[in-house]
């Protein structure tokens, strides 16, 4: 089998299996007060801390890491318990783009049922549109959500600027990016972000699935701008009740440590791969859906002549080779994606978009057979479509 699905999820890398392995014998519940449950508290912990450091935050950090059960958690409690936090405000703005992942962009549309206003910039080429950003931006925005890298087009959005120009006009407003596709993918300098809320996922790193995180800004909690999503126990500092899956975060900080300390030498392969690999899909009989600005090193968009992406996916799985057409949250769904509509395609081409995404674990010979058998597909494919 050759796995180039990896921004659906990725394998668990050795160092995440034998932290999670040396903590199976660690049963106590992180809360209770006798060893057991201390022990536990402790390699949470630790976990925490292994997370704040692939960040790029030093010891004795002020931001909160907390741990949930996965990305969409995550943005989930970062636009949720933000924008609840200032439900006096009701019917006031929210910033955000026409390609966000489907639990950014369903949770917009709910607020939009609640009466919040909802802008979304135009994200075509897999650039953000500044100038939209600028007539729309002002004291009445209380929240802008960016993702960092783009889940089907591996477009990189300039967050950075658009989250620091958002602090100049209006001071109060919460910024918030899912970079769950851009974490140790690309460089991210959370200090220099003007990022309050970051969400991220165990699992696009090597790590398990079922736990994510989000790190939010010391001045975030300093002034209550974000209240709990799910409540109980009073867990993660009362921002995420419920027992902690110890075995899920002493995982996710395992690969989220090594994942940091090999990010230049893992990012070195991917750009090497992924230009082998594009010129193996060109020489197939497909094009790539380049991004006009910064691309992640991972992610390619295929796309496909005159086939329909879930042929191709069926023709490729028959033959062991494992991609997807999108996001793997949405794979189900029979809707055009907004991402490649937004990017600038038309429905049809959306239709006949497939996404190859890769690991430092893929190697020159599987990119080539991947091409091969791509090329196979596309002239027996065109063929019988005639």
């Amino acid at each position: 089998m050759i796995y180039m699905d990896n921004s659906a999820t990725t394998r668990l890398c050795d160092c995440a299996k034998e932290k999670i392995i040396s903590a199976l014998d660690c049963y106590g519940n992180p809360s209770s007060r006798h060893s057991l449950g201390i022990e536990a508290k402790k390699l949470i912990g630790e976990a925490r801390d292994n997370v704040a450091y692939s960040l790029g935050l030093k010891k004795g950090y002020a931001h909160k890491i907390v741990f949930t059960s996965c990305g969409t958690e995550a943005n989930n409690l970062a636009i949720f318990g933000s924008v609840y936090s200032k439900d006096r405000k009701r019917g006031n703005k929210i910033i955000t783009t026409n390609s966000e992942h489907p639990s950014v962009e369903n949770a917009m549309q709910r607020l939009q049922k609640d009466g919040y206003e909802v802008i979304r910039l135009s994200t075509v080429g897999g650039k953000l549109d500044i100038e939209e950003f600028r007539r729309h931006m002002d004291k009445s925005v209380i929240l802008v959500s960016v993702m960092t890298v783009n889940n089907e087009t591996g477009a990189v959005y300039d967050i950075g600027n658009i989250f620091s120009e958002a602090k100049k006009i209006n001071p109060d407003v919460v910024t918030h990016t899912d970079a769950v596709q851009g974490y140790l993918k690309v460089k991210m300098d959370i200090g220099r972000l003007s990022a309050d809320l970051v969400s991220i996922s165990a699992h696009k790193i090597h790590g398990p699935k079922g736990v994510g995180a989000l790190c939010i800004a010391p001045d975030i909690i300093k002034t209550k701008k974000i209240i709990p999503h799910i409540v109980g126990g009073g867990q993660e500092n009362g921002l995420r009740s419920g027992t902690e899956n110890l075995l899920g975060m002493v995982g996710f900080g395992a690969a989220a440590k090594a994942g940091f300390e090999t990010f230049d030498s893992k990012r070195e392969k991917l750009l090497e791969l992924r230009h082998i690999c594009e010129e193996q899909i060109v020489l197939a009989g497909a094009k790539i859906n380049t991004p006009t600005g910064e691309r992640a090193p991972h992610i390619i968009s295929v796309a496909l002549p005159r086939i329909k992406s879930e042929t191709m996916l069926n023709f490729l799985s028959g033959k062991g080779i494992c991609v997807s057409a999108g996001s793997a949250c949405s794979s189900h769904s029979q809707h055009i994606s907004s991402s490649l509509v937004g990017f600038g395609l038309s429905g049809e081409e959306a239709d006949s978009t497939i996404r190859v995404s890769l690991c430092e674990y893929n190697t020159e010979n599987e990119i080539k057979q991947l091409g091969e058998i791509l090329g196979l597909g596309i002239q027996m494919l065109i063929k019988f479509k005639r």
